[in-house]
């Protein structure tokens, strides 16, 4: 990141903390039903060139988070038993954290890095209005950087 920020770190900190989720998370979703196959899942990924997304129910609560690596273990669990594979709910994961679009940068970026995720949901007053990944904070750091190059 050489080049990147400004003359102090302190500062650095200040201007990460005042770029917000709501300016770079994603808004158009690709979103998965708990009761949906792991096949069809599986489609939805590939088709949309992505490695993972929200879950959300009947009533646009967000109940889990569904990736690459829920397929596989979804995949092999049905190999490995014999058996159908099976749905989106019985795969996905539940141990939810999510963002809000006025979030800073710099606290997601912490979060990223604290739990190893891909990808975060970002909620207002409980509603699904987008998702934040890395690839996203990247994008605000090398904004970030653009702006505050000599």
């Amino acid at each position: 990141m050489a080049g990147m920020m400004p003359a102090t770190t302190a500062q650095g900190r200040i201007m990460l903390k005042s770029m917000h989720v709501a300016e770079y998370m994603s808004r158009r979703l690709v979103t998965f039903s708990p009761d949906m196959s792991v096949s069809e899942a599986i489609r939805v990924l590939l088709e949309n060139q992505i490695s993972g997304g929200p879950v959300v129910d009947d009533t646009g609560r967000v109940v889990g988070v569904f990736s690459e690596s829920d397929c596989l273990k979804g995949a092999l669990e049905a190999s490995y038993h014999g058996t159908e594979i099976g749905s989106v709910k019985e795969y996905m994961s539940v141990d939810l954290q999510t963002v809000e679009g006025s979030d800073s940068i710099l606290d997601v970026a912490e979060i990223f890095l604290a739990d190893h995720r891909r990808r975060l949901p970002v909620l207002d007053n409980g509603k699904l209005i987008g998702q934040i990944s890395r690839r996203d904070l990247l994008r605000a750091m090398d904004d970030f950087g653009q702006r505050h190059t000599p």
